[in-house]
């Protein structure tokens, strides 16, 4: 769960911040590369669809301060629709290699494609869900590299679509998720907890 934003204060060995402090959100190249999982390819564009304004605009400032374009827009008159639109370009030669770099991508990924518990009146609950089996296998060998536990990959219901896959964060996990990844995402960070 993510704190809010506390002051500097004055210790013994100069001034600092306290222990619990958290920086805020912000956006890397490896979240961005967790975000396209549910993103749109254009012929030069990203296109990322999401429900809530929130989250397009810090995706949009965060893209901003990459020194690169972003802009906002929001699909069809009716709908409740936004979309974040970005250059290729910005994205071009990204790889992840450090440790730093799955957590990023992994909170992107979780933000766009993860699944959570909202209802306290339901049994808590983290998930990943994709089509492209490989793609949700690599995810999971980097959360396992991270110490992470997860189940098992699994299709939901192969009658309804036998190309969709998923697997849960397991239970003993639940706190190392949330202090580790977390969510970016304004309305999933609410419902990441802390299990005791």
């Amino acid at each position: 769960m993510a704190t809010a934003r506390e002051p500097r204060f004055f210790s013994q060995k100069g001034l600092g911040l306290r222990r619990d402090y958290t920086l805020a959100p912000n956006v890397t190249k490896t979240y961005l590369l967790g975000v396209l999982h549910d993103a749109t390819v254009r012929k030069n564009t990203y296109r990322i669809a999401s429900k809530s304004l929130n989250y397009c605009k810090f995706l949009k400032k965060g893209i901003n301060k990459l020194n690169s374009g972003a802009w906002i827009y929001k699909e069809g008159k009716n709908r409740n629709l936004w979309i974040v639109e970005f250059p290729k370009s910005t994205l071009k030669g990204v790889k992840i290699k450090s440790k730093q770099d799955k957590i990023n991508y992994i909170r992107g990924y979780f933000d766009t494609e993860g699944g959570i518990a909202k209802s306290p009146s339901v049994r808590y609950y983290l998930y990943f869900a994709q089509k492209d089996r490989g793609d949700l296998q690599e995810l999971k060998t980097y959360l396992s590299e991270l110490g992470i536990s997860c189940g098992k990959i699994h299709n939901p219901s192969s009658k309804i679509d036998p190309n969709y896959w998923r697997f849960y964060i397991r239970a003993k996990s639940y706190n190392d998720f949330a202090k580790m990844i977390g969510s970016s995402h304004s309305e999933k960070r609410t419902f990441i907890r802390m299990k005791r």
